[in-house]
């Protein structure tokens, strides 16, 4: 690739990664979620030059000593190669746009990715990596496409070009920024909640997981459970009208646990579990996003909360720290990703009680689980650091205190990195 300096620059884009803050494991399911775009972000510079290929380094893979360079020709659909190359997420953002835009003429560029995104730590680091390439797409070729395009284009690129089984909480998240409301139906609406006072601390485990084998799994067992409830006899056919054969076919909103926890009892543990898990966890999000859109606390929704979570007594319902209850909230979600979705370590269980001994309001697991990072809420930048030192103790690999971020967008200022790269 030779030199990349910062003079020769046209295009300069970033995008955030994002911490999975409420109802994880959530959209592929077509219910909302709720992400935060955090301050780490992916940063893509690039200059138009006289070959017809785009040239892709990775700084990050090269100061790994692992191959960082890609390159494919700039005039057609593109060829992927072997699953897990890194090149591939831009053939495949490349070849979704040809698809919206059949008539755009691609030029070759020359391209250096620097991410502050960690791979495999449930941060959506790839996402990232897709935004940020889109809207550079976007800039550079005038294709006008807004937040919502950008994120569709880069969740098409993983979800039907690369096969990946993700939803669209990452792509949105990081292409819209700040803390939303993702509906995972269409038209896929976003509402964009409020985001004072919100401080995050994220944990990095530094134990690698993959979304391509953690989701289809628990997507077999939802499915097992559900085929076994509709072809019983036992189950009443308005209940079955709620229901369907696969995960994404019920109308989760509209299911009580009490109305299904009768006929739960003959499915095997696991498709229980994973079932009851949608309904606790939908449950508890509609109570978090009131809570996020309130100026004060009512006295109903703190025992609406209290009978959710289970908790008896003063502990919640004389709460009227907003912040506080979230954090209950996310808690409660997190128990419920570690015992009925089997998605916790007992590494992250160490961590865990760290960042809440030092005072965390709520921690829960960011993304998909067994592995990657932890996300806590907290009183301030000064409580987050204590935070992060805490779970720096008890075996994180690496931590940042976070504000929410923007979404992708055209910088003006660029890491020291790209002063210079050289290949």
């Amino acid at each position: 690739m030779g030199f990349l300096m910062r003079s020769e620059v046209s295009f300069k884009v970033s995008a955030p990664g994002r911490a999975d803050f409420l109802n994880t494991h959530q959209d592929y399911k077509g219910l909302p979620v709720v992400p935060a775009a955090v301050s780490l972000r992916t940063y893509v510079l690039s200059k138009f030059w006289d070959k017809n290929v785009f040239s892709i380094a990775s700084l990050d893979l090269k100061e790994l000593g692992e191959k960082f360079e890609d390159c494919f020709p700039a005039g057609g659909r593109v060829k992927y190669r072997e699953k897990s190359w890194f090149g591939n997420y831009f053939r495949a953002v490349v070849n979704v746009v040809l698809k919206l835009n059949p008539n755009v003429k691609l030029r070759g560029m020359r391209i250096a990715i620097e991410s502050q995104v960690p791979m495999g730590s449930g941060l959506g680091s790839s996402a990232a990596l897709e935004v940020a390439f889109a809207q550079l797409l976007n800039q550079a070729y005038g294709l006008n496409y807004d937040e919502r395009t950008i994120a569709e284009i880069a969740y098409l690129a993983e979800n039907e070009e690369l096969k990946i089984p993700c939803g669209r909480l990452d792509q949105y998240s990081s292409s819209f920024g700040g803390v939303i409301k993702l509906e995972c139906r269409p038209p896929y609406n976003v509402e964009k909640l409020p985001t004072k006072n919100l401080i995050f601390v994220i944990l990095d485990s530094g134990i690698k997981h993959s979304t391509a084998e953690i989701h289809p799994a628990r997507q077999a067992q939802i499915n097992e459970g559900l085929k076994a409830l509709m072809k019983s006899a036992n189950v009443p056919e308005a209940l079955k009208r709620k229901l369907g054969f696969k995960y994404y076919e019920p109308k989760w909103e509209e299911l009580s646990e009490e109305e299904i926890s009768p006929y739960l009892s003959s499915l095997d543990k696991e498709s229980a579990s994973r079932i009851l898990y949608t309904i606790r966890a939908q449950r508890s999000t509609e109570l978090a996003l009131k809570l996020l859109k309130s100026l004060r606390v009512a006295k109903g929704l703190r025992e609406a909360l209290a009978e959710e979570l289970g908790l008896s007594g003063p502990t919640v319902k004389r709460e009227k720290n907003r912040l506080r209850l979230v954090g209950m909230i996310m808690n409660y979600q997190h128990e419920l990703m570690r015992d009925l979705y089997d998605l916790s370590l007992p590494k992250l269980e160490q961590m865990r009680d760290a960042a809440l001994e030092a005072g965390a309001y709520g921690v829960k697991i960011s993304g998909a689980g067994v592995g990657g990072s932890l996300i806590a809420l907290v009183k301030s930048f000064k409580e987050g650091r204590r935070v992060l030192e805490a779970g720096l103790g008890a075996g994180a690999k690496a931590g940042w205190v976070s504000k929410v971020s923007e979404g992708a967008k055209i910088e003006e200022t660029l890491p020291f990195k790209f002063e210079n790269f050289n290949s």
